[in-house]
């Protein structure tokens, strides 16, 4: 159990699909190996490239809902996750219950008595259990951060949106075993994050971004698979969730409800508040 739960937090938490309003402090992510063309001729191709990039992420926005997408303020969810170790299974699955604000708060609770969270505000976390709140460690809130920074919703709605963020059209691929469409977008600081789209629907079916560890020095992978779509609230809602590390397989996670913009209490974001979920709402 000791070595259990801190696996599973791990897989719930990092996932990081809230996105962040700045970057933060968080090592690298590397670049694939980088095409330049320094003279004026490539200019027009890299032009149209870059608008056939824009023009395929914004069909996967609006694929995904629009402006119902894009106005998601909070989002609930419940189902089963299951975490692995070195790609192994650690566990039979757990009960979880997911609740994120955006941009940049989250709560995980697990177990049928939902007495065990973790708690993400701003960059700040926190584990609650019977025993009260105490901080995270430091190297779990920085992994938080960075997989928060390469998340599915801060590329759709921050990096786009930038314009210092490359786009790059990359072709067909093969993606989660599907025919794909891919796209690479570079930051400012020299950070990337490829994106597969479906080729029949443009919905995002794999995301991938690496980074070089500061310490060791290794590169690291990390890869998300995003399946089973379903219409929520006018928000085309991924179901099925596969994370993978370094080529293993690190968590998935199984969605039996979910739900938006209903207005979330603050107080099971603030990890002194004594907010219990099992209480009526208001008695808190």
């Amino acid at each position: 159990m000791n070595l259990f739960l801190p696996i599973l937090f791990s897989f719930l938490f990092l996932w990081g699909t809230a996105p962040a309003t700045a970057a933060q402090s968080s090592p690298q992510a590397e670049l694939p190996t980088e095409k330049t063309g320094a003279n004026s001729s490539a200019l027009p191709t890299d032009q149209d490239n870059a608008h056939r990039a824009r023009a395929l992420l914004d069909e996967a926005i609006q694929n995904l809902g629009g402006q119902a997408y894009l106005g998601v303020r909070d989002m609930q969810q419940s189902g089963r996750t299951y975490s692995f170790f070195h790609g192994r299974p650690t566990s039979n699955g757990v009960l979880f219950w997911r609740f994120t604000q955006f941009p940049d708060k989250e709560r995980i609770e697990i177990t049928k008595e939902r007495d065990i969270a973790q708690i993400y505000n701003g960059d700040k976390a926190y584990e609650v259990t019977y025993k009260g709140a105490h901080p995270m460690e430091q190297k779990d809130v920085t992994d938080y951060l960075r997989r928060r920074k390469f998340s599915l919703d801060t590329i759709l709605r921050t990096w786009i949106n930038d314009p210092t963020v490359a786009l790059i059209y990359e072709g067909n691929a093969i993606a989660a075993e599907h025919p794909a469409l891919q796209v690479t977008l570079i930051n400012s600081k020299n950070e990337s994050v490829t994106v597969y789209l479906d080729t029949d629907s443009h919905l995002p079916i794999k995301k991938t971004f690496s980074w070089r560890d500061p310490v060791d020095k290794q590169r690291n992978l990390e890869e998300e698979i995003y399946d089973n779509y379903r219409l929520v609230q006018g928000v085309m809602t991924p179901y099925g969730f596969t994370r993978y590390y370094n080529g293993d397989m690190a968590g998935q996670r199984f969605v039996n409800t979910v739900s938006y913009n209903q207005r979330l209490d603050p107080a099971m974001f603030d990890p002194n508040s004594g907010y219990n979920p099992n209480r009526p709402p208001g008695k808190h």
